[in-house]
């Protein structure tokens, strides 16, 4: 057995913060959490000095990897090496486990094509087969729900997967007009910015797409119903991308969704609330203030109960930093903004065995100090890691503490 304690942390428990706390690991294993007693603390034992030590971050939604390997429109890294470099990014913003958002889709808009998400996919579930990654890598798989040719790859796509829970899959509609671009000025704005148009050619494409949505009804219609299909025989769990109404929110839970992702309404949100859903939003809608489509704010809902997790979105280091910007702002405690991104992002992705320092979860570990009232990950640690003398670790960061015994 290796064991290793970590002594004088402030550790942020699902239900409070202990102040001058002793986390015992074996084994990979949280064993025990409890105040240190002044004068005895275990010979071996890593000081944190004080430092505020959280589960490790799950982030449920990262759509940070198409952009490691597509950083501008004219460069393209290979799959393998970007999931490489993106790793070490959401490792150092102290997220543990990360579920990369790929979407199976051909837009020009989002430089997206099928072929490249394929190879994407297929890159992360190669790094974390190979047992030696810095954080665990998940999919999110997101499919278009007008795209015709979404139902074409999805069986494949979501062929028996490496893990037991069932993988992660959003249900989108990008289309302007409803969902996330429901708000027709700020869409306007945002394609006018991106493709450089003047207003009238922003117009005139804003029409065309809102015509093409008409003309794929039905193609949404088989697009659900085969998701639902699988979301009801439990072999995915089905998150409902953008809902904006309560009706909509009746229909994808009628159909087998179990969490609403990023609702762009108070409506929509409470509506999955009160239906037991766990409900999204996006981290950095938190620190910038509000919604850059113009939709709801994440504050606004957090302050009425109405999120239990937040996800990165498009950038992985705002994690750690919305969940202290609401407990900087008293907007909600601290273990409750930490929730956020730890328990809540559990329930979220259907995990039971991770996201809070409570004895028998994984020692998925993160070591964080607040300095200038932003926060500094100084230690991120795997379970993985902390098994040195486990065969199939596959490097142990134990290595680096004094163990106390075997």
């Amino acid at each position: 057995m290796t064991r290793h304690l970590f002594a004088h942390a402030r550790a942020v428990l699902p239900d409070r913060t202990l102040d001058d706390a002793l986390v015992v690991v074996e084994d990979g294993r949280i064993t025990e959490v409890a105040p240190v007693i002044p004068g005895a603390v275990p010979t071996g034992a890593l000081d944190l000095g004080g430092a505020l030590l959280l589960p490790g971050i799950i982030d449920t939604h990262s759509d940070a990897l198409e952009k490691e390997q597509r950083p501008r429109p004219a460069v393209e890294f290979e799959p393998g090496f970007a999931v490489l470099s993106v790793e070490g990014r959401v490792r150092a913003a102290g997220v543990t486990t990360v579920h990369h958002a790929v979407g199976y889709q051909t837009d020009v808009l989002k430089d997206r094509t099928i072929e490249r998400s394929l190879a994407l996919a297929a890159a992360v579930w190669e790094r974390a087969a190979a047992g030696v990654g810095l954080v665990d890598h998940r999919l999110l798989h997101r499919f278009d729900a007008r795209a015709s040719e979404t139902l074409e790859i999805v069986k494949d796509v979501l062929a028996p997967q490496p893990h037991s829970e069932p993988p992660l899959v959003s249900y989108e509609d990008h289309t302007p007009g409803q969902g996330q671009y429901r708000n027709l000025d700020a869409y306007r704005a945002t394609i006018q910015r991106q493709q450089h148009l003047s207003a009238p050619d922003a117009d005139r494409l804003i029409r065309r797409l809102i015509e093409e949505r008409a003309d794929s009804i039905p193609q949404r219609a088989r697009t659900l119903a085969h998701l639902g299909q699988e979301a009801r025989g439990g072999r995915i769990r089905l998150l409902a991308h953008d809902v904006e109404s309560a009706e909509e929110l009746a229909e994808v839970r009628a159909e087998g969704a179990a969490v609403a992702e990023f609702p762009t309404t108070r409506e929509a949100a409470r509506a999955a609330h009160d239906s037991g859903m766990p409900v999204v939003a996006g981290a950095p809608n938190v620190l910038r203030g509000g919604s850059h489509s113009g939709n709801v704010s994440a504050e606004a809902l957090i302050t009425e109960g109405l999120v239990d997790n937040l996800s990165s979105d498009y950038m992985p280091t705002t994690l750690l930093a919305a969940a202290l910007h609401l407990a900087q702002r008293r907007v909600v405690p601290l273990h409750t903004a930490v929730a956020l991104i730890t328990s809540g992002a559990a329930r979220t992705a259907g995990f039971t065995d991770r996201g809070a320092l409570v004895p028998g979860r994984r020692a998925d570990l993160v070591v964080v100090t607040a300095d200038g009232g932003r926060p500094t990950v100084r230690m991120s640690l795997l379970a993985e890691e902390s098994r040195d003398g486990d065969a199939a670790a596959p490097l142990s960061a134990a290595r680096l503490f004094q163990s106390t015994g075997r």
